[in-house]
């Protein structure tokens, strides 16, 4: 099992360069299944996520080329399969993007209920609300989803809670749906606007992409198109964290700054120095950092996805702080981690106390979920002494090359591999 060991103490200067968005990309792969035809994409981040995807639709029967890491072209034109039940799609959170999609081409699917990160119960009922609308009968048995439709016809949809999963689902069963489709209480993420700009580019009618009313209006054909993937707001997030906690001075190049705003605003509440570019961010960490009070909420609220790693931080400020954790209810497993190492923080259900100026000390740590092991590697990079970090596969699944960035940045930092 790889581990990486960190000694901490070590500022981070210099230049980081941000990858595709992640979320972004989940939502874009399954996306091309629409085209039934050829889709270029370009800055796909290199991750066990989106190869794992990729290799789902290889499955599937599309015929995938590889131009680099980052740049995939997918032949869709001879999937047929709108089963798979294989293990790969088990374990992905994201693979019930296939309901929607399979559901848009083919009216029926079947695949595993989904799996991904343990933050907590992550149900898909509004994603299954809107399918139903739209006249697909689903079943849920055995852990196995079936949806099927003899057609699918727009209608009004109303979700009762701001879901982006279910917001890009929907979009993506209803852009060739008979009729149109008005999707209210609509999530805002920039995620879900660049999967309906891709599906715009594929021949789609999707207004209002980025405010909470969406109109799609269904279109009989989609073709296939080029596009680049938008940068990634949480991996920007992570490094600018990163600049702060370690009293750095780092440029975050390749981001769209208003993407980053919850971000920057509480870094600079602290007493961080941000400056914005226009498609960077430099971080300069200041002395002495405030505590701040930080309530996740759904876009352009602050991210939950950087609620662990701000945490790490506020271990450095002065004062006591709280988060405040709205979107999912058992995010905070990663604080025993943090307690391990000095920090004096106490969970109270969906808030978390956090006292600041305690000296953290490096000692061996996992990486819980995906993001609590952002939040490890900035706890290891802050520590005194070294800092051991396992259980990296849940890392790998949404950071490319986390350590040879931190290194270039000056960290001293080594993947030990087993």
């Amino acid at each position: 099992m790889d581990r990486l060991i960190i000694e901490g103490g070590h500022p981070l200067n210099g230049e980081v360069t941000i990858a595709g968005a992640k979320n972004a990309a989940l939502g874009l792969i399954p996306a091309v299944i629409l085209s039934e035809g050829v889709c270029r994409l370009e800055n796909l981040p290199n991750i066990k996520d989106v190869n794992r995807f990729i290799d789902i639709l290889g499955r599937m029967g599309a015929k995938v080329e590889r131009e680099n890491g980052n740049t995939v072209i997918f032949d869709t034109e001879n999937v047929e399969k709108f089963e798979m039940l294989d293990d790969e799609t088990k374990k992905m959170r994201a693979s019930y993007y296939l309901i929607g999609a399979l559901l848009g081409r083919f009216k029926k699917v079947v695949i595993p209920f989904p799996g991904g990160c343990n933050i907590g119960v992550r149900p898909i009922d509004q994603h299954i609300k809107g399918f139903e609308a739209l006249g697909a009968k689903v079943s849920l048995e055995h852990g196995i989803i079936s949806a099927e439709a003899d057609e699918l016809i727009g209608a009004p949809i109303y979700l009762d809670v701001v879901s982006v999963g279910a917001t890009i689902n929907i979009m993506l069963a209803a852009v060739k749906a008979k009729g149109v489709t008005v999707l209210e209480n609509a999530a805002k993420e920039p995620h879900v606007v660049d999967v309906a700009n891709f599906l715009n580019l594929m021949g789609a009618n999707i207004k209002g992409a980025g405010t909470d009313v969406i109109k799609i209006t269904g279109v009989q054909k989609m073709h296939g198109c080029e596009y680049m993937v938008i940068p990634d707001q949480i991996e920007a997030g992570t490094y600018m964290i990163a600049a702060a906690a370690t009293k750095g001075d780092v440029l975050v190049k390749n981001v769209i700054p208003k993407h980053l705003e919850s971000i920057s605003a509480k870094l600079m509440e602290m007493g961080a120095e941000i400056i914005e570019h226009d498609d960077a961010v430099r971080v300069i960490g200041k002395e002495p950092l405030k505590a701040v009070n930080i309530k996740t909420l759904p876009y352009p609220g602050f991210p939950t996805d950087l609620q662990q790693p701000m945490a790490v931080l506020m271990c450095m400020a002065e004062g006591t702080g709280t988060i405040t954790e709205s979107i999912f209810e058992n995010r905070f497993k990663y604080v025993d981690e943090l307690i391990k190492m000095g920090a004096e923080i106490l969970v109270n259900g969906r808030a978390a106390m956090i006292n600041g100026r305690k000296k953290l000390s490096g000692t061996t740590l996992s990486a819980t979920d995906l993001r609590a092991g952002a939040a490890m590697v900035i706890a290891g990079l802050v520590a005194d002494g070294k800092t051991e970090v396992t259980e990296l596969k849940h890392l790998d699944r949404g950071y490319e090359n986390m350590e040879r960035k931190l290194l270039d940045l000056g960290a001293n930092i080594i993947r030990i591999r087993d």
